[in-house]
């Protein structure tokens, strides 16, 4: 279960070398979606966790003595660029050892790699889409704490899954109202938490 403390908080402590939890911390918050954006690059799974692994590694270089100003821009953008960084050399170095064990006609048929990672628009989507799928997954957390399980079973079938609100109150044998009102209460709810979430990561 992740700690408590603030996005800012846990940066400053990435900056101590001594501090191991919060490096547990972090994986466990950005984990997930590094590998996902890097699977939607092209990657396999086993790539998916070298890649998790070398950003760790890098941020592991860049943190001691890191002190974070959110003037100088947004941690998710600091965060894409490394990530982004370490899928493209993963990417290389596959397409080099396909080269010379398979041939150029093999390993033409990876992602392409030509653009530099601060200008592949293909990367920047992804990352964007994921970033967005992360932070709802993490409020989703809040919401299954705060409403009854028929709230979330009206909303996931109405909002999430695309039934319709008749259909909806038939399948769970609540009111249409009652549909409407847990789709509102929720996403109202999960409104306040992401704003909340990204305003804490700056």
């Amino acid at each position: 279960m992740l700690t408590q403390s603030t996005h800012i908080s846990l940066l400053a402590r990435l900056g101590e070398t001594e501090d191991g939890d919060a490096w547990v911390e972090f994986q466990a918050r950005y984990g997930e979606l590094i590998r996902r954006v890097a699977m939607r690059r092209g990657l396999q799974a086993a790539d998916c966790d070298d890649v998790l692994q070398e950003t760790m590694v890098a941020l592991g270089k860049a943190m001691p003595g890191f002190e974070y100003d959110p003037s100088r821009g947004k941690f998710r953008a600091y965060l894409k660029t490394v990530v982004s960084h370490v899928i493209f050399s993963r990417l290389r170095q596959i397409r080099k050892n396909q080269a010379l064990h398979a041939g150029d006609e093999r390993a033409a048929s990876l992602p392409n790699i030509d653009h530099a990672p601060t200008s592949d628009q293909t990367l920047e989507l992804l990352w964007e889409s994921e970033w967005r799928r992360y932070h709802l997954q993490r409020a989703m957390r809040t919401i299954e704490a705060e409403f009854s399980e028929a709230d979330r079973a009206a909303f996931t079938q109405y909002a999430l899954e695309g039934h319709d609100a008749k259909e909806t109150s038939q399948l769970l044998g609540v009111s249409i109202d009652q549909v409407y009102q847990a789709k509102s209460r929720i996403v109202k709810r999960l409104s306040t938490i992401i704003g909340q979430q990204v305003a804490e990561e700056g």
